[in-house]
């Protein structure tokens, strides 16, 4: 496992789409900050933005939307590599087991969606200090920060069906479709007091504590939990017996 995971960490050394995800992972900051920074330029009557409001939209958007995009590209991309690159086959030929295979991707790309939710965190930080927007305070870093993390935890652990969808298919293109579908849901149901029953929208009001009262917090959890165990179950079984050409 130990070698498989640093194999892993090789190979993405010599790629640049770790570098393209941090570029996509600076596009919410960037846009947050720049919009309220126009907002306190153009309204100086309007109340004063703080980095808690920082925060909080950034959050948002990346759990709502910039993050199911960009991380359902780089679980396509990783999952996919070896089909693209046809070396799955040959590598499958030493006594490499498929389950840590798996594993070894699965661990790779929690480590990655958590290097990219501190990014997004630390460049809003870093772009509301630049902006001179006030509230900096010890109390709201950590806060803001474990929020972050809840959110990208959450988002890797409903990654299995982009997973699952990727080794089926074979290909980036459906995967990246499935994050658009649940980018379009997500910006649909937003308002709604049933969208806690959509796994992507429940995962922002659980990080906020926000969860609707038109259900039992129990039922966001079992959306989830079902939607990550049933993906990543039928994954591994999937992996375990499909042929390999």
């Amino acid at each position: 496992m130990v070698n498989l995971l640093y194999t892993e960490l090789l190979k993405l050394k010599r790629s640049n789409m770790f570098l393209i995800s941090i570029i996509g992972a600076a596009v919410a900051p960037f846009m947050i900050v720049s919009a309220f920074y126009i907002e306190k330029k153009t309204k100086p009557s309007a109340p004063a933005a703080g980095l808690d409001d920082l925060f909080y939209n950034a959050n948002m958007y990346t759990i709502l939307l910039m993050g199911v995009l960009l991380y359902g590209v780089v679980t396509s991309y990783l999952f996919n590599r070896e089909y693209t690159e046809d070396t799955l086959k040959s590598l499958l030929t030493i006594p490499v087991s498929r389950f840590n295979f798996i594993m070894s991707k699965f661990i790779l790309l929690f480590i990655w969606i958590m290097m990219l939710t501190v990014v997004t965190w630390g460049l809003t930080l870093l772009l509301g200090l630049l902006g001179g927007f006030p509230g900096l305070s010890g109390p709201l870093l950590l806060q803001s920060l474990l929020k972050f993390l809840l959110g990208g935890g959450l988002l890797f652990v409903l990654s299995p069906p982009i997973v699952l969808l990727t080794l089926v298919m074979k290909t980036y293109v459906p995967p990246i479709i499935f994050t658009i579908v649940i980018t379009m849901v997500n910006l649909m149901v937003t308002n709604s007091e049933h969208k806690d029953l959509f796994p992507w929208t429940a995962t922002l009001d659980i990080v906020n504590n926000e969860l609707q009262p038109t259900y039992p917090p129990e039922y966001s959890y079992i959306v989830i939990a079902a939607t990550a165990m049933s993906g990543f179950i039928t994954t591994i079984f999937y992996f375990k017996k499909v042929d390999i050409h």
